[in-house]
């Protein structure tokens, strides 16, 4: 497989195009011959006119590659090694949505020959790869796993936005149903991956590495934020707690905010879904969740206190939350914890505007039912500086005066203007 897929007399293909699936397409695919598959045309059209659809490559990273973009499921046939990197989100009740992921593996199973390698990208718990996703492709393609077709598992590590901690230089990690198997999928990845393939002993081992990755950051989180509420009441200011404790050289730099996306957010349920099953309550994790979860209502909450504060009628009351991301510099919005302050914020009656320099006012309204506006339209009772995105980070003072009426409130979330704010009232997390 390895030696063919070199030759390129046998193909790659990439179920799954977004923000994970499309970088390691483009890589592989200047090594290799590649197709693209995403099941949305309007995205394949984009990406064959260069263009990312989640903005987070430049026009110059499709040059030199040898891939062939299609929404076609009848063009995947032409693969033998197969990289499954679709969503894998949860539902309004916070289980495990596997919907995308079981929809490729069908995919998968159509176009699926023997001796072909099928690996998997998409965040799971740990076992659902073989017990969920490998049935499907046996049952549709009426082959054998490990005897007729070779299934891994390799978790993505791309943080979208981050320019630096990429595809290449971000450890692999991988596995194989079998020592075979295992072997050329790491042999594979490194084509591609400069900092190198750690292989793990078994396709479980793999995934439980990933989904803990973001399970251990979601607890620490939650323990800052609560240390935040906490500190909120003693009028202590977080941030400047955290520049204490930070000066010793062991502590943990982990910082309060709403935690939302597609990783951190979701991927602690894939756990405790897991943990359920099997007969066992995880307390800290479903704690550290529900903390996280809770922020955004927070914070409306503490913003409305400061305004009634001031002796205005909330009802009345005018608001401006600065971004609408799920985090800093991207255009993604999917899983953000914003909404929950915006619609706390006008559960009290208020006039909420929200802006934001990457988002698409559509995508917004589409998944949260409010738009956004261009420009802030002065004046309000309170600005929320919700993301901090680079164009938020260096504004005068001066800015939020003028937008802002007489005892108006200024929040900022992530402390960006810690210790440059001198007339207005402040507070952060």
């Amino acid at each position: 497989m390895y030696e063919s897929l070199l030759n390129k007399e046998k193909k790659m293909a990439v179920i799954g195009l977004g923000y994970v699936g499309l970088p390691i397409a483009l890589e592989f695919a200047r090594e290799l011959a590649v197709i693209g598959f995403d099941i949305n045309p309007n995205r394949v059209e984009m990406m064959n006119n260069g263009l990312d659809p989640s903005n987070e490559l430049d026009k110059s990273a499709f040059d030199g590659c040898d891939i062939t973009f299609t929404s076609s499921p009848e063009d995947l046939k032409e693969a033998s090694f197969f990289i499954v990197a679709v969503p894998t989100p949860i539902d309004n009740g916070n289980n495990p949505d596997l919907a995308p992921v079981l929809a490729a593996s069908k995919t998968v199973g159509n176009a699926i020959s023997k001796g072909d390698y099928v690996v998997y990208e998409s965040t799971v718990y740990p076992g659902c790869t073989e017990e969920d996703c490998v049935p499907v492709i046996e049952e549709i393609s009426g082959l054998t796993s490990i005897d007729d077709f070779k299934v891994g598992y390799s978790p993505e590590r791309i943080n979208p936005g981050d320019k630096e901690h990429t595809l290449r230089s971000i450890v692999k990690v991988s596995s194989g149903c079998d020592e075979e198997s295992a072997e050329i999928i790491a042999k594979v990845y490194e084509l591609v991956v400069d900092a190198g393939v750690h292989r793990a002993s078994s396709i479980k081992v793999a995934e439980a590495a990933k989904i803990i990755e973001n399970t251990q950051r979601d607890v620490n989180i939650a323990l800052i934020n609560e240390l935040s509420i906490i500190f909120n009441r003693m009028d202590i200011n977080t941030y400047e707690v955290l520049e204490a404790s930070g000066t010793k050289w062991n502590f943990l730099n982990f910082r309060p905010g709403l935690v939302g996306g597609h990783c951190i957010g979701v991927d602690p349920y894939y756990l405790t879904h897991k943990a359920e099953k099997l007969g066992y309550h995880a307390q800290i994790i479903t704690s550290g969740r529900f903390v996280n979860d809770s922020m955004g209502g927070y914070v409306a909450k503490q913003t409305v206190k400061k305004i009634i504060s001031t002796g205005k009628n909330i009802q009345n009351a005018k608001a401006l939350v600065m971004g609408a991301t799920f985090k800093e510099n991207v255009s993604d919005i999917r899983n953000s914890k914003v909404v929950d302050t915006v619609k706390e914020l006008e559960s009290f009656g208020m006039k909420v505007d929200v802006v934001d320099p990457y988002a698409s006012s559509e995508e917004v309204e589409h998944e949260y039912g409010y738009k956004l506006v261009e420009k802030p339209n002065p004046t309000y009772d309170a600005v929320i500086v919700a993301v901090n995105h680079t164009e938020y980070e260096n504004l005068p003072e001066s800015y939020f005066e003028e937008i802002l009426n007489e005892d108006g409130v200024f929040v900022d979330l992530k402390g960006i203007y810690k210790g440059k704010i001198a007339n207005l009232q402040y507070w952060s997390l």
